[in-house]
C-alpha cells in the first residue's frame, strides 16, 4: 500500500468549490492521530432525504441527521481494513453553518471529524464523555 489510509469521496450535492482535496487530508489527519494505520473510509455528501432513508433504515429513526457513520470492519483485497461509511447531509451542513456562524466548509469537516472518531470505535451515546473530549481536542488540533 502506497498510502497508509484512504478517504473517497462521493458527491451527489456538490458545495461551491474544490472541498474533496481539504476534506480528505483532514479525514487522513485525524485517522492517524487516531492511532489508524492501513485503514479505509468512505464518505457520501449527500441530501436530507437521502440521510433520512439511511437514519430510518440502520437506525430506526425517520428523520434527517448531519451525519452517520456506518462502521463495516471488511478487509479489502487491496489489504486495507475497510472501517466503514459516512454519510453527510449538505442540506443540514448548511443550515447549522449559517445557525453558527461558521463556514459551510467548516461544518463539513466537524461533520467528518465527528464521523471519523465515531467509525474508530467511540461512541458518544454509550460513554462518558470521551468521545466528546476527544473531538473537542482534535477541533482544536485540526481545524484552524
Amino acid at each position: 500500500m502506497a498510502d497508509s489510509n484512504r478517504v473517497t469521496f462521493e458527491w451527489r450535492r456538490r458545495a461551491s468549490g474544490r472541498l474533496t482535496p481539504a476534506l480528505r487530508a483532514l479525514g487522513l489527519t485525524a485517522l492517524r492521530r487516531l492511532g489508524r494505520d492501513g485503514v479505509e473510509v468512505g464518505v457520501l455528501v449527500t441530501d436530507d432525504a437521502t440521510v433520512r432513508t439511511l437514519n430510518r433504515r440502520w437506525r430506526g429513526k425517520d428523520t434527517p441527521t448531519d451525519v452517520l457513520a456506518f462502521p463495516s470492519g471488511d478487509r479489502l483485497p487491496e489489504g486495507y481494513l475497510y472501517l466503514g461509511d459516512v454519510a453527510i447531509s449538505l442540506e443540514s451542513a448548511a443550515r447549522q453553518a449559517a445557525e453558527r456562524g461558521v463556514s459551510v466548509v467548516r461544518e463539513l469537516e466537524t461533520l467528518l471529524l465527528h464521523a471519523v472518531v465515531h467509525l474508530c470505535g467511540y461512541d458518544h451515546e454509550t460513554d462518558h464523555g470521551e468521545m466528546e473530549a476527544l473531538e473537542r481536542r482534535l477541533r482544536r488540533e485540526l481545524l484552524q
